[in-house]
């Protein structure tokens, strides 16, 4: 009878957990699962493909090829409350915006302006937000994670604001301005994220 009452509470608070991660409409956006981990104190160290599958919820919230997606739209619905996010720009097909981004050589953090567009499949930074030319351009088909940056891999003046996108050939450090637009971020680009190997297998 003992044994059964503490399968029985231990049942209960298996299920509180996991409440975090899944809501009644089945699912809540990756971002806001990877900031509710925040909370949670120092995680133990863990593969970066694992750690991904954790903070990500494989339901509604997978790389969206459709060229008919409404993005603001789907951010909005995601729990995003874009009017009231200054530091970044969503419409239909594009999201815009300056972040910080550590150069790959110096490892340096320069601000610039990204451009994230559904239209080309890229995602294109510049010099500022007047700037022609692109000083580097991510394709879709390239990006294979967008994570927020828990085990503090770089150094980041805000750690916290700080989150990588994983391309087929290197990683990308970025820091966002605010908390609200890194969240942002991270589900407008793993919107296009055609490189997520369990996507390509129709998993």
């Amino acid at each position: 009878m003992r044994d059964d009452r503490r399968t029985s509470m231990e049942g209960e608070r298996l299920s509180n957990n996991s409440g975090g991660i899944v809501d009644g409409s089945g699912s809540r956006p990756l971002s806001q699962t990877s900031s509710e981990m925040d909370t949670l104190g120092p995680l133990q160290p863990v593969k970066h493909r694992e750690k991904a599958k954790l903070q990500r919820p494989l339901t509604r919230y997978l790389p969206i090829k459709s060229e008919s997606l409404d993005l603001r739209h789907h951010i909005e619905t995601a729990g995003h409350q874009l009017p009231l996010i200054h530091d970044v720009t969503v419409d239909t097909t594009s999201c815009s915006g300056y972040l910080s981004k550590m150069s790959k050589k110096f490892h340096h953090w320069n601000k610039r302006w990204f451009v994230f567009d559904r239209k080309r499949k890229t995602l294109s930074y510049y010099s500022d937000s007047s700037s022609r030319k692109a000083r580097g351009v991510i394709y879709f088909q390239s990006i294979e994670e967008v994570y927020v940056d828990h085990m503090n891999t770089v150094r980041s003046p805000q750690p916290s604001l700080t989150f990588i996108i994983k391309t087929s050939s290197r990683l990308y450090h970025l820091m966002a301005p605010s908390p609200e637009a890194m969240r942002v971020w991270v589900d407008v680009v793993f919107t296009g994220a055609e490189g997520y190997h369990e996507f390509d297998h129709g998993i």
